[in-house]
């Protein structure tokens, strides 16, 4: 415990604690769309895909935020194309138009000195070192995404349970689709400081699916997820300063333990027949 109080007293822990904090909160309001949308795996897609426009803009000597959103929203845009034909599948259009990404990115930093170290960085984050700029961009782009996901969260909700009800009303199905893609996109490049690309998926994904466990409407699970995924923040920074293991890592672990212990307590309740409040059926709008 004495290394986790040295630590409280560091600013740049501080600052950590911070946007980890910040990258939970917004991640899992995300993630929530994510799971209604069935889509982790364009969620384990997209941390492979952004990787070469990070470690391209790394190479440039420019934003890594810039460069990874700018070639994740290419592929977003690929994906939507593709995904017009009706002759592949979803699944089939992410892996096509993925394939070779990571490797692309693998081979970028590979020709850079100190590709190694970068290579880590990139892809389970380094929170211990984000700057005062990671910190105002997570905020700017977080408040941008929860913005427009709580201004849509009717009509985004409404495509996710009946496609074909939101296009009789009027609502294009692809537009809706590209904009939960892009939240993903935007919000994983924002977390790639502090977990990198592959553990974002954590984050992304395990926070909703704890909140499906507690409650069974779409207004409370975005509010269970967002806790969680803070939560997680802070307990994986407590746990990297007290073992003084890898932050990003002790992050998206916790996120599997808080998910372990709510199956554990709500499976409990169940069989002795203390039903959670609100846990009748499935997710509602």
């Amino acid at each position: 415990m004495r290394n986790l109080v040295d630590s409280l007293q560091s600013p740049l822990y501080r600052r950590a604690l911070l946007e980890a904090v910040l990258v939970g909160a917004v991640a899992g309001v995300v993630g929530v769309h994510v799971v209604l949308r069935r889509l982790p795996f364009f969620v384990v897609a997209m941390s492979h895909a952004t990787f070469p426009g990070v470690a391209i803009a790394s190479a440039l000597g420019i934003s890594l935020f810039l460069g990874g959103s700018a070639y994740g929203l290419v592929v977003v845009a690929a994906v939507l194309v593709l995904g017009a034909n009706r002759a592949l599948d979803d699944a089939s259009v992410i892996g096509v138009v993925l394939a070779g990404s990571f490797a692309l990115g693998v081979l970028v930093v590979s020709a850079q000195p100190g590709s190694s170290r970068d290579l880590s960085a990139f892809l389970v984050g380094s929170v211990l070192t984000v700057t005062p700029a990671d910190v105002v961009t997570t905020v700017v782009v977080g408040a941008g995404v929860l913005g427009v996901l709580g201004f849509l969260q009717k009509e985004l909700v409404l495509g996710a349970f009946d496609r074909s009800g939101a296009s009789a009303l009027g609502y294009r199905g692809w537009v809706l689709d590209a904009i939960v893609l892009v939240a993903v996109t935007l919000t994983m490049v924002t977390a790639i400081p502090a977990v990198g690309t592959l553990l974002a998926v954590a984050l992304l994904t395990v926070p909703a699916l704890t909140a499906r466990l507690w409650v069974d409407r779409v207004g409370a699970a975005i509010a269970v997820a967002a806790f969680v995924g803070a939560l997680s923040g802070v307990l994986g920074l407590f746990a990297a300063a007290i073992w003084s293991i890898a932050a990003g890592g002790a992050i998206a672990l916790a996120t599997g333990v808080c998910f372990l212990v709510s199956l554990a307590v709500t499976a409990s309740r169940n069989r002795t027949g203390r039903r959670l409040p609100g846990r009748a059926g499935g997710v509602a709008a």
